[in-house]
């Protein structure tokens, strides 16, 4: 009798460690199978050197929008998002609305860095929400990507960006020097801070020329 009850005991025992054993395997079994993310392996977000908007209509060959910005060509609107990835010599990388673009900094390298003209050209805040204030002509124009006599700077430079730095190292001067194509300038005359006069080749200022219908 004590021999059946010692190995009933043992039995018993044996049974509860094996339990146990188990218990503790499963628990290092769930540890394994849910672990917590390492905050290294999180998602972060890509690093841009600037976030903000086209400061004007940026015109453009392919993916390269040069400070040419030769009017003939396609354009980007102004108020368009853009990010610019980096900027590398002459060139910056940049994403405008998602699309892989460069800008390209060609002729007014010696007046401002690179990074000056991107600054100028990527702003901060959206020009939309300033032109949604212009007159509905000024607007159209600017929507058009043209001219009209009474235009203020700011407006001039939303619809047909800035003049080429290098030829238009102050924009204190009386007119601004403008390109519809490499061959084809065009001039653009202040009376104070309003546009006097839209000047150069007849055709080229039908073409930048906004007409009221």
């Amino acid at each position: 009798m004590k021999y059946q009850k010692k190995s009933t005991v043992f039995h018993w025992l044996t049974a509860v460690i094996a339990v146990l054993a188990l218990s503790a395997c499963k628990n290092a079994e769930n540890k394994v199978d849910d672990p917590v993310k390492p905050v290294a392996e999180t998602k972060k977000e890509e690093a841009y050197a600037r976030s903000g908007y086209a400061c004007c209509n940026l015109h453009y060959e392919g993916d390269w929008i040069s400070d040419s910005n030769l009017a003939q060509l396609a354009f980007i609107p102004a108020g368009t998002p853009i990010k610019v990835k980096k900027i590398d010599g002459y060139r910056a990388y940049v994403e405008v609305d998602g699309k892989a673009m460069r800008l390209g900094h060609d002729y007014g390298r010696a007046q401002e860095s690179t990074e000056q003209w991107v600054n100028k050209i990527v702003v901060l805040n959206d020009p939309k929400l300033t032109m949604a204030k212009f007159s509905p002509v000024v607007r159209k124009a600017i929507e058009a990507g043209k001219l009209t006599k009474g235009m203020s700077k700011e407006q001039v430079i939303m619809a047909v960006g800035y003049p080429q730095t290098n030829e238009n190292p102050k924009l204190d001067g009386p007119y601004w020097r403008y390109w519809w194509s490499s061959f084809g300038p065009y001039y653009v005359y202040w009376s104070g801070n309003k546009v006097k006069k839209i000047d150069g080749h007849s055709e080229t200022v039908a073409h930048m020329t906004y007409k009221t219908k």
